[in-house]
Formats: C-alpha cells, sequence, structure tokens
C-alpha cells in the first residue's frame, strides 16, 4: 500500500484529527451521483443523474481533466436519448455501466409513470458512450410496497456470476431503508434469483434512517460493501450537509453484510484556512485504472467560507485502498497534483 493511501486513511478517519484530508473537484459542473468507469485507449468515462440530459457524460484521459461528452452537432450527449415506455421523463438517476459480452449494460433509476415511485430499469448499447435502449414495458426491480428500489449497482464475481444491488427506498413512505441484491443471469439482463435483502440497517445516528448508494467490492478478506448515508441534500440552516459514506463487512456476495463501524469514512468536514472544505460526500464508485484503484463521489458546490454556493454536485476522484483490514482514501487527484507542481 502506497504512503499516500495510508495517509489518507489516517486523514479521513476522525473529524477530530490535526489535519483533514485535502479534497477538490475534478469537474466543477453538476455532476451528481456520478459512476466512473475506464473507456478503453486510456480514457475514462463519467455517467451522472439527469441534468438536461437523461444520463449525462464526461470523459477524461488523466481522471483530472474532465469534458462533457457532445454529439455531432456540439451540443451535450445523452447517454440514453429514449426513455423506456414506463418512465417518466426528468427523473433518471444514478447510472452505472458494466460490459456484459460484447454489450455494455447501463443500470438506472427512473420514475414509475403509473405508481409514482423510482424503479431500477437496465438499457443495452453496443458503445459505452450509447446510445443505450431500454424497450421494457415494465422496470427490471421496483419493490412498490417497499417505496420503490433505487441506485442499482452490478457486480461481477472472481468466478464471474453476475450480481445487482440495490436501495428499497422505504425512507420515501415513512419506513426504513435497506440494501438488497440478487444474483443476475448470465447476460446481465433479469435477475437470476429472489431479491435477498443483505442485513443493512439504517440505525446509526449518523445515518438519519437512511442508507442507499451500495458499492459492493471484493478485498482480501473476502467482500466489502461501501454505502452513502444521512440526506443527501443541504438545507440552509445546516452548517454542511449530513451526507457521508461508510463501510460494511460482507460474508458472501448476498451478504449478510454488517457495519464496520459506527461513524462513517467521509464525512463533511470545515477548515477553510487549512484544508478547505467538504459538504456531503457520497454515491460513490470504484474502479480500477493505471494499475491502481480509486473512488469517485460527488460533493455539494461550497463557497470560500465553506458555505453552500449552487445547487449543484461536483465531481471528485481521489486513489482508493486496503490497509489492515480496512479502506484507505487518500487525497484526491487534483490535490496530489498541485502538491507535485509546487514541490
Amino acid at each position: 500500500m502506497k504512503g499516500s493511501i495510508l495517509l489518507g486513511l489516517l486523514l479521513v478517519s476522525s473529524a477530530a484529527s490535526a489535519a483533514e484530508p485535502v479534497f477538490e473537484p475534478v469537474l466543477r459542473e453538476n455532476f451528481p451521483d456520478a459512476f466512473v468507469m475506464p473507456e478503453g485507449n486510456g480514457s475514462f468515462i463519467a455517467y451522472a443523474t439527469n441534468d438536461g440530459q437523461n444520463v449525462p457524460m464526461a470523459v477524461s484521459s488523466d481522471l483530472v481533466n474532465w469534458t462533457p461528452v457532445k454529439d455531432s452537432s456540439g451540443k451535450r450527449a445523452d447517454a440514453m436519448p429514449t426513455l423506456a415506455p414506463w418512465v417518466k421523463q426528468g427523473f433518471t438517476w444514478a447510472p452505472e455501466v458494466m460490459k456484459v459480452g460484447a454489450n455494455y449494460l447501463l443500470y438506472y433509476t427512473a420514475n414509475h409513470r403509473k405508481e409514482d415511485k423510482q424503479c431500477v430499469g437496465v438499457a443495452v448499447s453496443q458503445s459505452p458512450r450509447g446510445p443505450f435502449v431500454d424497450n421494457s414495458a415494465e422496470p427490471m426491480v421496483c419493490q412498490f410496497d417497499l417505496g420503490g428500489s433505487i441506485d442499482a449497482n452490478p457486480f461481477r464475481d472472481a468466478g464471474g456470476k453476475l450480481y445487482l444491488y440495490w436501495k428499497a427506498d422505504g425512507n420515501r413512505i415513512g419506513k426504513r431503508s435497506r440494501l438488497w441484491g440478487a444474483e443476475l443471469t448470465p447476460d446481465g439482463m433479469k435477475l437470476a434469483g429472489a431479491p435477498k435483502d443483505i442485513g443493512l440497517t439504517d440505525e446509526d445516528e449518523w445515518e438519519q434512517k437512511v442508507i442507499e448508494a451500495p458499492t459492493m467490492i471484493r478485498v482480501p478478506e473476502g467482500y466489502a460493501m461501501i454505502y452513502s448515508g444521512g440526506y443527501y441534500g443541504w438545507n440552509p440552516d445546516q452548517r454542511l450537509s449530513p451526507y457521508a459514506m461508510n463501510w460494511a463487512r460482507c460474508e458472501g456476495p448476498l451478504g449478510p453484510c454488517r457495519d464496520a463501524g459506527p461513524k462513517p469514512i467521509l464525512y463533511s468536514y470545515s477548515d477553510p484556512g487549512k484544508a478547505g472544505c467538504l459538504s456531503g460526500p457520497g454515491h460513490q464508485s470504484i474502479f480500477r485504472a493505471n494499475g491502481g484503484t480509486f473512488i469517485s463521489f460527488h460533493g455539494w458546490a461550497t463557497t470560500r467560507g465553506c458555505r453552500k454556493s449552487d445547487n449543484k454536485r461536483f465531481l471528485y476522484v481521489a486513489p482508493f485502498g486496503w490497509e489492515n483490514g480496512a479502506p484507505a482514501i487518500a487525497p484526491s487527484l487534483r490535490v496530489e497534483k498541485g502538491m507535485a507542481e509546487r514541490g
């Protein structure tokens, strides 16, 4: 484990530590719930929750400098320009993409026209830039009685089996939120078995009865789930957004999973004079690139005094590792690059 990763672990482990990690966004545009993956030929592609386009995209060659994907007319491209028949326009969230065989599969959250609940769908393309197409009459997953289903996360195990994880959107209807999973068919298009509650609860105080955005990963000890929790927003009467990230140990790809600790591993902080500030970090993705592992997440736009600025969530990317049986997050790539230039 590189020294910078270990330093990141020490810095993010406690709100009361003498120095906090310095994070700077790599994309200062509204790009919430971002999912990042290698695109091929040394480039990377990121997908985000709807903002003009159903599924906005951005690309980078170095993970630090990002530009929106544009179509032949110069307009911002939409990875999924046409929505499935069951989908209501304007509520397409949290896209994640996995290549299965010759196809790219985009798992997304969208509003069900008739039920007015968020549900999970899957769209197909032969290119990571789309267009992704979903002609399904109904969503892939939707637990209507539990408030709906959101934040789909596909996962390929070491043996090649595919799984999908999501959040039952209970807090939308006054119930508890839970994380669920199921094995997928080999083509990734359908659930291969009954959904299973993987065992995580939303009972820790910081979670505010909300857990979401699951990300399953393989670690030396087996399996771990990184997830987000707390209210995602940033109200005017709050000093910082309560949204944050934590992790859980899992006995297998479908759990049971148990919280590794009662406090989040990455959360809001304010130190305008030294470390800067970070508000509402969450909805992460984890990916391999250039021989290393990285984590992406969003955070709210802030003023220099660490107050809410625009109603936008910016994209962050940082090295991610595993140290002494726990996640380790280093300072963000833009900060590391700036330190190297100054040093």
